[in-house]
């Protein structure tokens, strides 16, 4: 069997090193994360199979208090509102909190937002996902420092919200009532206009 040549061999060598190199590069950006008030977020996560990116990422602010992180989820970077709203597939909505609130009160904060940003033509139809919205964050009682929930939109299945890992029970089916959470935070009177253009990308 002939020796391969001390050339050949080198070759060979910085060939598998570019490749160890090349796959641990992708290994790295996939693991990559995003500092947002000491929160680290995922720059990329799968969902039920389904790869998606972090839009953007940013605090509301209650006054000068920091109330929690909100992250968006997309398959496809968007920068608008109207863009957010439209993008196919599944996204999420990621929310670490940075301060101990009253479950009970979040939720109405966040009824709030949903009628301060939806259609009046749509609140009819939005009611029963926010009377089970509601009631899901009056069980809660309490939501701590350092406490998550996400908001899922997944086609087929609904809107899932997960609360400390833990999937709350009866997905809302209806599209536009996940479209209505997601303009608590992007539509015309948002939560907080900086957190706003956080999650488009806009810092």
């Amino acid at each position: 069997m002939p020796v391969p040549s001390l050339s050949s061999v080198c070759v060979r060598l910085a060939l598998l090193a570019s490749f160890a190199a090349a796959l641990g590069a992708s290994f790295g950006a996939g693991a990559a994360q995003v500092d947002v008030a000491g929160v680290k977020l995922e720059d990329r996560m799968d969902l039920r199979g389904t790869a998606l990116q972090l839009n953007g990422a940013g605090v509301r602010y209650k006054a000068i208090f920091k109330v929690y992180t909100a992250g968006l989820y997309v398959g496809q970077k968007v920068s608008t509102p109207e863009e957010a709203l439209a993008a196919p597939g599944p996204k999420r909505v990621a929310i670490t909190m940075l301060r101990d609130i009253d479950a009970n009160e979040l939720g109405k904060l966040f009824t709030k937002g949903v009628e301060d940003n939806s259609p009046k033509s749509e609140m009819l139809n939005l009611i029963p996902g926010l009377l089970r919205m509601g009631q899901m964050f009056a069980d809660q009682k309490q939501l701590k420092t350092g406490d998550t929930f996400t908001i899922d939109w997944l086609p087929g299945t609904g809107t899932l919200i997960t609360v400390r890992g833990v999937p709350q029970p009866d997905p809302v089916k209806e599209p536009a009532f996940f479209n209505a959470l997601l303009r608590i935070w992007l539509g015309p009177s948002p939560a907080d206009w900086k957190l706003k253009n956080a999650m488009l990308g806009k810092q």
